[in-house]
């Protein structure tokens, strides 16, 4: 899809990008005179899906299975302070079973981070994510803006504030595309009792306005996550999510505006032996819903194998 952002928007995340991208260009040419440390990088990703979800009186029963590939190549800079960095993913989606069909994903990203302070982090970041799937939509193109300011007095804490505002345009099949945009805002406080060693409690709150009635929503959420190495190159992540969302213009059939809530704990292992990337994740999903159709649970089942160059 292909569409036009706001002005203001549109005008952030060019600035922002051509400034990542005209230094990653001057910076090879001068980078043993000018300071900069110039870091390629790349990384390769499998990885495989399994899902059931079942209505409360089983009733209904979807399965999906799906495998993907990830391709990502990105381009680091860094001096005295100041980081940029480009980087650019594809992932093609292919879903397994009949009648299903596969999708591919891409995304681009511009971030500039800088030193503000001795305990404060600035950082700056535009991103366009094409045919992306949103909580409104399965076939989504937004562009990007965000600022995200961090306070680490000591290693042992971390506090991160970061605002984001997104514009979105929505492919309806047969009929006619429409747009929403709305912000987004994060807070994330993170304990480390060591290296890969955390405790981390996450805010979320955003909304997304649409002229489409379909597309408007509000969304909450809360989240807390403990990661705890189990060897240098082996640990786990257990962690427990709730989310509340209430859309604008989607009626359940006693004609009340519609509210969904979803509790998610899951626990991910991650092995990491060298350049290697190997990564399982099981997630169990509780969704409520005063739509009753929607009160569903079930698992979701995540394996993945890369390798970053």
């Amino acid at each position: 899809m292909h569409y036009s952002m706001p002005g203001y928007v549109r005008m952030f995340v060019t600035l922002l990008a051509m400034s990542v991208l005209a230094i990653s260009v001057a910076a090879p040419a001068t980078a043993q005179n000018s300071g900069w440390q110039l870091e390629p990088d790349a990384r390769i990703e499998v990885q495989t899906v399994s899902a059931q979800t079942t209505t409360r009186d089983n009733d209904l029963v979807v399965d999906g299975e799906a495998v993907s590939v990830r391709g990502q190549v990105g381009l680091a800079l860094e001096k005295r302070g100041v980081r940029l960095r480009l980087e650019a993913d594809r992932i093609e989606v292919f879903r397994l079973g009949e009648g299903r069909r596969d999708f591919a994903r891409d995304r681009f990203t511009a971030t500039i981070q800088t030193d503000i302070e001795k305990d404060w982090e600035l950082q700056l970041q535009a991103r366009h994510f094409d045919d992306a799937v949103s909580v409104e939509a399965n076939d989504t193109d937004e562009w990007q803006g965000s600022a995200r300011l961090t306070w680490e007095p000591e290693r042992a804490h971390r506090v991160r504030v970061q605002g984001s505002w997104r514009d979105r345009e929505y492919a309806n099949g047969p009929l006619a595309e429409t747009t929403g945009e709305g912000p987004r805002v994060d807070a994330q406080y993170r304990r480390r009792f060591g290296r890969y060693h955390y405790l981390a409690f996450d805010l979320r709150a955003e909304s997304i306005r649409s002229d489409d009635a379909r597309r408007g929503y509000e969304r909450e959420s809360a989240g807390v996550a403990y990661t705890r190495p189990i060897t240098p190159d082996l640990r786990i992540r257990p962690a427990i999510e709730v989310i509340r969302t209430r859309f604008d213009g989607r009626l359940t059939d006693a004609g009340n505006q519609r509210r969904d809530r979803l509790v998610v704990p899951e626990v991910e292992v991650l092995w990491w032996p060298g350049r290697w990337r190997i990564e399982g994740e099981a997630k169990y999903i509780f969704a409520g819903s005063n739509e009753p159709i929607r009160e569903r649970e079930g698992y979701r089942l995540t394996i993945s194998v890369g390798y970053a160059f």
